[in-house]
């Protein structure tokens, strides 16, 4: 896991790269890559890449980037790990490729220059990356297919920059800091920021699953060469029973098995849920010995149904881990705040525990944890895959009335603050209906009526445009999935997950140099599990994943309240001076969402 950048002067007439532009840029990115720096520029300085490195795969400085090939031809700059890459080494090596370290890196550019932009199909892991090649003069750009690994890019018309941060793009000193107002408006509507959108006018994401070029005429469109929804939209395979869950526990050691491939001990986040759990049991089964685990707890939940130290400390005994179990003060957070905000990369209203559980980790000499993010996802633990397909079911008709739901909403939107509910009920009939409507209004922070209470109306209008919520909510689910289940679960997984949990686990475990692996986020694993999702009783999915260890997780594990993994971030923002009055006044009802408050405070202290 490291950081990266780049500068491509493509246009004739711009000005070759500037490399004091280059190593702010890169140098902004020092914590995510410790270990090492690299600059490259060609000769005509028409291109330079930069790199930090947070060395977990040959430590020697063989594998230190930008990685050229012998010949000179091909020039890597790399974030992120691939699992398989032994096995497309041996495949290379059959080939004649000759090898000089025994890195991933070194695996991405034999692997291009063999098969070029296919190369992306063979690829199992997380990752971001760029390959020059000088011949062709082109430079090629590489997402990952779940979106784990970031990668942004500016265009000017004359020059392309890219970076794994946008703050590391902004601190290069080029790029103009104009903000985009759909990147705003889905920052309140959603509570990060939906790609391709970024908090910048000229700043884009590259989309997850997907490839760009760009040459002397420019940057090409993005092309996807994976999607999740078309993963769901295969026909479901009919196993069921035990055959379904020996298929599924298979997969789901497998994908633990592919993510322990390190030359560095790997850890593990450890919470009192199911995900990290079995987690932490199927690496034990996988071999790895002395795993070090890590949970965080909190004084304001002690004894409370949110406590994750008790239950995690027996599942650690069971599998026979060296934990520890972190206590975090708001004093601590109180201290951590400024750093929170300054790591922060795009606005987001989570992170604030994986800050805390990757600064643990790290202070326990960790370089690489295993985390169990995207179980929900992948197996209906959300209440939204409850409530979204009855809503839709009960809705449809009757939100198909000319004008009914906007009347309803207008009418429900007088009374509904002396009622105690979230003001989001009065938008149930306009928009409870269809599926990304129902999805906006599970996820939403604010809903598009709304907005004008913390934007100008003007930029709503403008964002709100741009934007088009319910369109780019649809597109994660456009092929349409064959089952209801699998609809929720490519909107979970596209949004949700990948706009925010898995952007701030990005910012939040690299700020303390740590890699967090997400083996219940793998292409290959979904494209096992998604055929059989469907077929699967409420909950199963859950308890496949606790039976899969050779130990299964005790069932006061299994049958656990979902709490999801907090911090009592109101109460400690509530108990700051300069916060008290403010907050003291808007304690958190129904009708008034506490994480609307901490939108606007992290809007204002890191973007304002």
């Amino acid at each position: 896991m490291c950081g990266i950048n780049g500068i491509f002067a493509y246009h004739y007439a711009a000005n070759p790269v500037d490399q004091r532009e280059l190593l702010r840029s890169r140098d902004h990115m020092s914590p995510r890559g410790p270990d090492g720096a690299g600059l490259w520029l060609s000769d005509d300085e028409r291109i330079g890449f930069g790199h930090r490195r947070l060395a977990i795969i040959d430590l020697s400085d063989a594998a230190a980037q930008p990685m050229r090939t012998n010949d000179g031809r091909f020039t890597v700059t790399f974030n992120g790990e691939i699992y398989n890459y032994r096995e497309l080494r041996s495949e290379l090596e059959a080939k004649g490729r000759v090898f000089t370290s025994h890195s991933d890196t070194e695996v991405l550019l034999h692997l291009y220059a063999e098969r070029g932009a296919d190369m992306t199909n063979a690829l199992r892991g997380m990752f971001a990356f760029s390959i020059w090649d000088e011949i062709r003069r082109t430079l090629f750009l590489a997402r990952d297919p779940y979106g784990i690994k970031p990668l942004y890019y500016v265009d000017d018309g004359w020059t392309f920059r890219f970076a794994s941060q946008v703050k590391a793009l902004i601190a290069g000193g080029a790029i103009a800091r104009d903000p985009e107002p759909a990147g705003l408006v889905g920052f309140y509507l959603l509570g990060s920021v939906p790609e391709p959108f970024t908090i910048y006018a000229g700043v884009r994401c590259l989309p997850a699953g997907a490839t760009m070029v760009v040459d002397r005429t420019g940057a090409q469109e993005p092309r996807a060469y994976h999607s999740i929804p078309d993963t769901y939209a295969l026909p479901p395979r009919m196993l069921v029973g035990v055959q379904a869950s020996a298929q599924i526990a298979s997969a789901l050691r497998d994908s633990v098995a592919r993510h322990l491939v390190a030359d560095v001990p790997v850890g593990a986040f450890l919470s009192a849920g199911v995900d990290s759990g079995a987690l932490v049991g199927l690496m034990r089964d996988a071999g790895a010995s002395e795993i070090k685990t890590t949970t965080v707890t909190f004084e304001e939940f002690r004894k409370k149904a949110q406590d994750e130290g008790p239950l995690a400390g027996e599942i650690a005994r069971r599998y026979g881990t060296d934990h520890e179990c972190r206590l975090v003060t708001r004093a601590e957070f109180k201290s951590d705040l400024p750093r929170i905000i300054e790591a922060m990369d795009q606005p987001s209203i989570d992170g604030i525990n994986t800050w805390f559980v990757a600064k643990a980790a790290h202070e326990r000499g960790l370089k690489v944890a295993v985390s169990g993010l995207g179980g929900d996802e992948l197996f209906g633990g959300y209440p939204s895959f409850r409530d979204i397909p009855r809503w839709v079911r009960m809705l449809s008709l009757p939100s198909r009335l000319p004008l009914a739901g906007a009347a309803m909403r207008q009418l429900a939107m007088r009374i509904i603050g002396k009622l105690g509910v979230n003001p989001k009920a009065a938008g149930l009939l306009e928009l409870g209906g269809s599926w990304a409507g129902a999805y906006l209004l599970k996820r939403g922070l604010y809903m598009p009526w709304e907005l004008e209470q913390v934007l100008d109306r003007d930029l709503v209008e403008t964002g709100l445009r741009r934007l088009q919520p319910l369109e780019l909510i649809g597109k994660a689910m456009t092929p349409r999935p064959t089952s209801g289940f699998g609809c929720v679960a490519s909107l979970e997984a596209s949004l949700y997950m990948r706009n925010q949990l898995l952007r701030d686990t990005d910012w939040a475990s690299m700020a303390h140099s740590l890699e967090v692996r997400v083996p219940l986020v793998d292409s290959v694993l979904l494209s096992q599990c998604a055929p059989l999702s469907a077929n699967l009783e409420n909950g199963a999915g859950k308890r496949i994943l606790a039976s899969a260890p050779t130990q299964p997780l005790p069932e006061a594990v299994v049958s656990r309240s979902k709490t999801g993994f907090t911090t009592p971030l109101e109460q400690w923002m509530r108990e700051q001076p300069r916060h008290r009055d403010r907050y003291d006044a808007n304690v958190e009802t129904a009708s008034k969402p506490w994480a609307r408050t901490w939108s606007r405070q992290v809007a204002a202290n890191a973007f304002g």
